[in-house]
């Protein structure tokens, strides 16, 4: 399996992976690798001839010194996941800090329409510009065909999509849908740090996304945010940051259903110091 730690040169092999018309797909991701991430690689692999896995914890995204500081990395597990996949098919780029952002580590500003500051905006400032920051690198560099996120991030997708359009990049952007754990959690990095206990309780999340689903099919947006907060108020070891129901297109909080709009249930939560999201269709 060919490991890349400069941009120079897998820019290069890039090049000479297209020269034989080879389809380039691209999964992003930071690291401490999970089947979702696999599941990711997988459609990829079906859908281009090469698959690149991009390993890098992006600094500009983290709007906590202690949450960057505390991510997981685990650089070796995760070559070694990659290779039960394929050996041949998958191409990992694994930059430093400094191959990225040289010695200027901070982000580009962007314009996203308004979609940067609904509900994660609004907690975490300055992470769309991070990610805009290191998807557009990326996309510069690999210069793939297809590109693939996970639903779970589903502001980022939507964000992304929008980064594409507006500045004219040539990727095919693929979102994809949320997997998750036997007892509904959302599968994700994050939860290599949550206690036994918090790994019990964090279910809660998705069991409250489906009961919030059932409830909006017969009351209004208002009504069922306050029940997940009455319901998360009761919980003694998971703390709601937000609860919201959005316009699915615009992220916009919903004011008035109506059967024109798909609409998305949108939660945070912390398990002790450990942030977890997701989300769920409404309609």
């Amino acid at each position: 399996m060919q490991v890349f730690n400069s941009k120079e040169k897998i820019s290069k092999a890039i090049l000479a992976l297209k020269a034989k018309n080879t389809k380039i797909g691209l999964v992003p991701t930071m690291g401490a690798l999970h089947i979702g991430h696999l599941s990711l690689i997988k459609k990829g692999l079906i859908e281009n001839d090469v698959v690149v896995v991009s390993i890098f914890v992006n600094p500009t995204q983290f709007d906590s010194i202690e949450d960057l500081k505390n991510y997981p990395r685990t650089i070796a597990r995760d070559i070694t996941l990659l290779e039960t996949v394929s050996k041949d098919k998958i191409v990992i780029y694994a930059p430093s800090v400094e191959d990225i952002y040289g010695t200027d580590v901070s982000s580009a500003k962007f314009s996203f329409d308004g979609l940067e500051f609904e509900m994660e905006g609004r907690f975490r400032h300055g992470h769309f510009d991070g990610v805009g920051t290191i998807v557009k690198r990326f996309f510069e560099i690999v210069q793939p065909h297809n590109a693939y996120f996970g639903e779970k991030d589903f502001q980022q997708l939507q964000i992304i999509k929008k980064l594409v359009k507006k500045y004219k990049l040539s990727v095919n952007v693929i979102g994809c849908g949320i997997y998750r754990e036997t007892n509904g959690l959302a599968m994700s990095s994050r939860n290599e740090r949550l206690t036994p206990e918090q790994k019990e309780e964090a279910p809660f999340i998705y069991k409250i996304l489906q009961a919030a689903k059932n409830k909006f099919d017969t009351q209004s947006a208002n009504k069922v945010t306050e029940w997940v907060t009455k319901e998360f108020a009761q919980h003694s070891l998971l703390e709601l940051e937000y609860f919201i129901i959005a316009d699915a297109k615009t992220l916009k909080q919903v004011k008035r259903k109506s059967n024109k709009k798909q609409y998305r249930a949108f939660i945070a939560a912390y398990a002790g110091e450990i942030r977890l999201i997701d989300n769920i269709a409404l309609n």
